[in-house]
């Protein structure tokens, strides 16, 4: 019997207007996520990495609802949450937290350890006053502090230790799926390895599924099961972590590892360098997003936007290099031509 997935995303869009004038007129849109599709298994942590402003934590806050998709669906748990209004989503949001990039920006200065760890139980009607007290002990120790940290605040605390805070805070609801965007690179490497250590605890304790955003490959390899792709709005890569990051398939994908530092003074490792600067999202080229800077560029990656295909068992990738149909499509081209 085939798993029912956890978090399933089908088509996934968000769409910016683009306005101009004096009198706010839209010129275009900027597609900050375009038709993007994955599923979440129970327990499994899903890797999403990328380029800066390729759409990873745009999708991060589209999964909580933070912004509004523009088109698309989002099935959590068997419900699809696009459909549901403000009150609805607030009660599924006991069961879908995020831990948030920058943990000296996401704490509130104003409020006690207490008062933050306490203020999801608060919002959510969840335990007595007492009860609440009693968790916020129970999960300051969870995560590795002390139950009288609780009386600090945020500016008391260094950064892995907010970190730390921030992780409990998404705990405090007993959540399924926490949404970690970016969570360590804010840290010093050494406490890098620490909250991921931590994460990867907590995840087998309170059975939870993480959809893990980053840009460091070597962060991401070490924590997830699987791992996804994205360029310019689009997933372009998916497949088990081991498999993508021992076999990449997609240009792009290839060259990102091959920039990964390897620790070993006597390995030489040929970088790929991409040539060219990411496209416009305002104005993307036509074809497969890739092709202004891929080195296998063919007539049809032009023309034709690859899909994200499965071309070995659980291993997905939207290029026409792998693309069985890719010779017919350009007959058809060169035929309409």
């Amino acid at each position: 019997m085939e798993e029912k997935p956890l978090l399933k995303v089908e088509g996934l869009k968000k769409y910016f207007p683009v306005k101009k004038g004096p009198l706010g007129r839209i010129s275009g849109h900027v597609k900050a996520v375009d038709d993007v599709s994955f599923h979440v298994n129970e327990g499994e942590t899903l890797g999403i990495v990328g380029e800066s402003g390729c759409g990873k934590s745009t999708t991060g806050k589209l999964l909580m609802r933070l912004l509004s998709p523009t088109a698309g669906t989002v099935e959590f748990d068997g419900k699809d949450i696009t459909t549901l209004t403000n009150d609805e989503m607030r009660k599924v949001r006991r069961d879908i937290q995020m831990v948030f990039q920058d943990p000296y920006a996401s704490l509130n200065p104003r409020h006690s350890i207490a008062r933050i760890l306490e203020e999801p139980l608060i919002v959510h009607g969840i335990a007595s006053k007492k009860e609440r007290r009693e968790k916020v002990k129970q999960f300051l120790e969870v995560v590795g502090l002390s139950s009288y940290h609780a009386k600090r605040f945020p500016h008391q605390f260094s950064g892995g230790q907010r970190q730390r805070i921030g992780i409990a805070r998404a705990l405090m609801t007993n959540p399924k799926l926490i949404i970690a965007d970016e969570p360590v690179s804010a840290l010093d490497v050494s406490i890098q390895a620490q909250v991921l250590n931590l994460m990867q605890d907590l995840q087998k304790e309170f059975k939870l599924t993480y959809i893990f955003i980053a840009h460091d490959l070597s962060v991401v390899r070490h924590i997830s099961d699987r791992v996804g792709v994205m360029y310019l709005g689009k997933l372009v890569e998916i497949a088990d972590s081991e498999q993508l990051y021992e076999e990449p398939l997609h240009p792009y994908t290839q060259a990102l590892l091959s920039a990964v530092p390897i620790p070993d003074p006597h390995f030489k490792n040929e970088q790929i360098i991409i040539q060219g600067d990411i496209p416009n999202p305002a104005d993307p080229p036509s074809g497969c997003p890739f092709h202004t800077r891929c080195p296998h560029k063919m007539e049809i990656c032009t023309k034709v936007t690859p899909v994200l295909d499965e071309k070995k068992s659980g291993h997905s990738v939207a290029c026409h290099l792998y693309n069985e149909q890719a010779g017919n499509d350009i007959k058809q081209l060169e035929g309409s031509v």
